[in-house]
C-alpha cells in the first residue's frame, strides 16, 4: 500500500504513535524507528503489525533484504512524509508499529528500578548497560521516562527484547514480594561496591538525576553502598553509576 497524503488517517495514526506519549498509551502501540532496532526486535521473536517504508529506504540493501522475510503489511513513502514522521535526525529509511508488551511477571534474580529517572537517554542507557550484565528484569516507576518511547528505544538499542520490563509501576507494588537485597547507592555509605557481597539477588534502586531516590524509594532499601570517586569531584551520571552497579555484581559473580 502507498500514502502520499498527509491527510490520510492511517498517516495521522503513525504520526501520533511517533509523537504522543498519551497516543501510545492509548493505543497500547510504539514505534520502531531504524533497521538495526527492528532487526534486534525480530531476533528476539517478535512481529511487528505494520512496516512503514520511504522510497530510498527500499534500495538499501539491508532493507530490502528485511523486507523480503516481512509478513505484516507494508506501507511505502515518499522520503518527506517519511523523514516528517521519524523520530531520528538520520532517517533509515523503515520504521515499524508494534504492540507495547503487557507483562505480570514476578521479579526474580537481580533487577533494576528506576525512581523518578526522567532523562529518556538516561533510562535507554541503564536498560542497555543492564541487558548486558545479564539482568533480566527492569522496573520503570511512576515519574520514569516511559520505557517505550522511540527516545528510550533508541538508546536502549534493543534492551527491551531480551529482559521483562515493567513501566509506569508502583515501586513498592514491585518490590512487595522481592527475595533479595534493595541496595541504593550513597556517597556517604559505610560500605562500597567493591567490599559489599553481591553475589546474591539484588534490586538496584536508582534514583533521579537531580533529587536522587525519594523517601518513599529509600524506606524500602535494604541497605546502601558508595561509589568512590576521585576527590573534588560531585557525583556520577545515573547511567554511568548504574552500569558500575551492574558490572561489579556480574565481576564478583563471575569470580
Amino acid at each position: 500500500m502507498r500514502i502520499t497524503s498527509r491527510d490520510n488517517e492511517r498517516w495521522k495514526t503513525l504520526r501520533g504513535l511517533a509523537d504522543s506519549e498519551r497516543d501510545r498509551r492509548a493505543a497500547g502501540k510504539t514505534v520502531l524507528d531504524g533497521i538495526h532496532l527492528l532487526q534486534a526486535f525480530t531476533s528476539a521473536g517478535g512481529v511487528p503489525e505494520l512496516l512503514v517504508v520511504s522510497d530510498s529506504g527500499q534500495k538499501r540493501d539491508e532493507i530490502a533484504a528485511f523486507l523480503q522475510g516481512a509478513g505484516p503489511e507494508v506501507i511505502e513513502v515518499p522520503d518527506a512524509m517519511f523523514e516528517q514522521a521519524s523520530t531520528v535526525a538520520t532517517p533509515t529509511g523503515i520504521m515499524a508499529v508494534i504492540a507495547i508488551p503487557k507483562t505480570s511477571a514476578k521479579l526474580v534474580g537481580t533487577c533494576v528500578v528506576l525512581d523518578g529517572v526522567q532523562d529518556a537517554g538516561n533510562v535507554g542507557s541503564i536498560l542497555r548497560s543492564a541487558a548486558a550484565a545479564g539482568i533480566q528484569h527492569a522496573v520503570l516507576g511512576v515519574g520514569s521516562a516511559n520505557a517505550w518511547s522511540p527516545r528510550v528505544l533508541r538508546a536502549a538499542m534493543g534492551a527491551h527484547f531480551s529482559m521483562t520490563v515493567h513501566d509506569g509501576v508502583t515501586i513498592a507494588s514491585a518490590l512487595a514480594d522481592f527475595q533479595g537485597a534493595i541496595l541504593t547507592t550513597e556517597a556517604q555509605a559505610s560500605h562500597t561496591i567493591y567490599d559489599t557481597n553481591l553475589t546474591g539477588d539484588v534490586a538496584w534502586l536508582i534514583g533521579n538525576e537531580g533529587a536522587g531516590v525519594s523517601t518513599e524509594a529509600r524506606a524500602l532499601a535494604t541497605g546502601s553502598v558508595a561509589i568512590p570517586i576521585a576527590e573534588g569531584t560531585e557525583s556520577l551520571n545515573a547511567a554511568a553509576a548504574a552500569a558500575i552497579c551492574f558490572f561489579e555484581q556480574r565481576r564478583q559473580r563471575l569470580k
